[in-house]
């Protein structure tokens, strides 16, 4: 039986902890371990010659494992040492596949909550726009298409509407306030009702569609009603006691779900989350995360929203994300948080920060005209050969900045600057190069446009 292998672990001073972590989750482990943070803040600065200079004894050590971002010739840096050096995986989350072991990852694939997405001005539009947004909604996460209709407006082509849907696979719902429309949704093939009260449970006599209970004018009882009708039918159903909009009730009408969840532990129930989110304007990310949160400690099973305000037009997606995060906290028995950061939009888990030291050794060390840009706390730096200037408006740079006649490299910092102070300001990473972080709102395209070489940008076509 051979030694046990003891590893020496080079980090920044920020991911120290996290690795740590990472590393006591390493089921039998064949190794001990050394964590060096080589008093950088952030492991992704760090050279091979920054390494060589900071290490210190290696002589106990089987082998030397550096984050991945690190820059240089670790072959180089392997001779001058003499011991094995390896580069550990861009992600930290994913350093135990190195030893055989999965990622730290959460399994996202599963949730309990349905998604109804409500087309909402559906007799204004023509059937193949239906479809068409039927189609959006399903790939951002709907499980079920709600087929609005409008007070005052006819809907002539609401059964053809309601068969193509059917015909194309969708689980549909009919969303109206006049019975003749419900009636005539329900025979031509739609899945749920929306909605059932005390006035009009005779329907549920002509169609066979699970009904949405509401309470008649507010009345809880007048749902109670409804409910124990429909179990003692053996009819299928679900019951919304109606979430009302912030300072119309909101807070009594939470309590109202919980009071009915305490009443009937088994039936199923749906909250309509439309009525905070598009009637509140503030950003939806955390709004559909608070009120998944609540979905979830009542064990409610669908939710009923839409995208018509604009400040709304991601919030399907959104309630996706938000149901799959839920789901794997609560089966972890953990908080949501660390699981996925996809509604964190202007902000960030972790942000990368550099400090003026830093920058200033890394500025030390350049020998060229291309310009480096790093934020710090104090602002946006912009650095090469020349000098180093420190500013939060890219407007500040303009007089200073020297790239003669050169338009590509000019339009290249325009680009960059603009991002590092929009990273700035809003407590984001910048990195060189890369494109900002906005979570689920915007989906991350791998390939970049831009190349910043030794010299200067060099543009790539888009593919």
């Amino acid at each position: 039986m051979g030694m046990k292998k003891n590893i020496l672990f080079i980090t920044g001073k920020l991911a120290e902890k996290n690795l740590k972590k990472i590393l006591d989750c390493i089921e039998e482990k064949d190794f001990s371990y050394e964590i060096r943070n080589l008093n950088i803040n952030v492991a992704a600065l760090l050279t091979t010659e920054m390494i060589y200079r900071r290490i210190g004894n290696v002589d106990n050590f089987s082998k030397i494992i550096l984050p991945g971002k690190v820059r240089g010739d670790i072959d180089e840096l392997a001779k001058k040492l003499k011991i094995k050096i390896e580069r550990g995986p861009e992600e930290l989350k994913d350093l135990p596949v190195m030893f055989g072991g999965n990622p730290l990852k959460y399994d996202l694939s599963k949730y309990e909550v349905h998604i109804f997405a409500e087309i909402t001005d559906a007799p204004n539009m023509k059937i193949q726009e239906i479809i068409s947004m039927a189609n959006y909604y399903r790939d951002n996460g709907a499980d079920i298409i709600d087929i609005g209709c409008l007070p005052n407006k006819p809907f002539p082509h609401l059964s053809e509407t309601i068969q193509e849907l059917k015909r194309q696979d969708f689980y549909v719902s009919i969303d109206s306030h006049l019975d003749k429309e419900l009636i005539l949704g329900g025979k031509s093939g739609a899945d749920y009702l929306l909605s059932i009260k005390s006035d009009n449970f005779y329907i549920l006599d002509e169609v066979d569609s699970y009904p949405i209970l509401i309470p008649k004018d507010g009345d809880m009882v007048s749902l109670y009603d409804c409910i124990d009708r429909c179990i003692e039918n053996k009819r299928i159903f679900i019951a919304d006691p109606i979430l009302d909009p912030i300072n119309y009730g909101f807070t009594q009408s939470i309590t109202r779900y919980s009071e009915l969840r305490k009443r009937y532990p088994d039936i199923h129930i749906m909250m309509g989350t439309g009525n905070v989110t598009e009637l509140t304007h503030a950003d939806t990310t955390g709004m559909t995360m608070i009120l998944m949160g609540i979905i979830s400690e009542l064990k409610i099973n669908h939710i009923l929203t839409t995208e018509v305000s604009k400040h709304c037009r991601t919030v399907i997606k959104e309630s996706d994300l938000a149901r799959r995060i839920i789901l794997a906290a609560s089966l972890g028995n953990t908080t949501p948080k660390h699981i996925n950061s996809g509604l964190l939009t202007t902000h960030e888990e972790d942000p990368i920060r550099y400090n003026a030291q830093e920058v200033e050794e890394l500025f030390e060390q350049v020998k060229d005209s291309s310009y480096r840009i790093m934020n710090t706390d104090d602002g946006v730096n912009l650095f090469n050969k020349k000098g180093l200037q420190v500013a939060i408006d890219p407007f500040d740079f303009f007089e200073k900045i020297d790239v003669g006649d050169d338009t590509g490299h000019a339009f290249y910092l325009g680009v960059e600057l603009a991002r590092a102070q929009i990273a700035h300001q809003l407590g984001k990473t910048y990195e060189q190069d890369e494109e900002l972080k906005w979570g689920c709102l915007v989906d991350e395209k791998i390939d970049d446009k831009l190349e910043f070489k030794e010299q200067g940008p060099t543009f790539k076509k888009k593919k």
